[in-house]
């Protein structure tokens, strides 16, 4: 089950697309972060998913909000993926060891071997403050994660 808003966000280290170690806690006191867990990447959903958070970028990224994409994939494959469709906000791969941050927030199917459709939005202090879950194939409403940062 998926960690509820009001919860303290576990705290990760993973490596970005370029190979570059980002910690969440590396944001706290100065950004809220949209935390997003997604199934693979080149996966149809998936890809239509990061492409409009990518067109929405600056509403998602910002002096007070950092995106973060997270996936079960290898930082080369997020690095492939990334360059082809033009995304240039982090893409976090949680390959090895495999799901654990996935597990942490409650967002990895055992079954599959790949985390569902989990975001979350964690304000400055490291506390979830609103989350939604889909599963594999339901893609997940952006102006949802625009009302929710409005409110924080």
């Amino acid at each position: 089950m998926a960690i509820e808003a009001g919860t303290k966000a576990p705290d990760f280290e993973l490596k970005d697309n370029h190979g570059r170690t980002v910690k969440l806690s590396d944001f706290r006191g100065e950004k809220n972060v949209v935390l997003l867990f997604y199934p693979f990447a080149f996966t149809g959903v998936c890809t239509g998913e990061l492409c409009a958070l990518r067109d929405e970028l600056p509403t998602f990224e910002n002096d007070d909000t950092q995106l973060l994409a997270v996936s079960n994939d290898s930082i080369h494959t997020l690095r492939v993926f990334a360059e082809q469709e033009g995304l240039e906000y982090p893409l976090l791969s949680d390959f090895w060891p495999h799901g654990e941050t996935s597990r942490a927030y409650g967002v990895f199917d055992e079954d599959k071997g790949c985390a569902v459709r989990g975001t979350f939005i964690i304000d400055k202090e490291g506390v979830v403050r609103w989350t939604v879950v889909n599963g594999l194939p339901d893609a997940r409403d952006l102006n949802d994660y625009i009302k929710a940062l409005d409110s924080i």
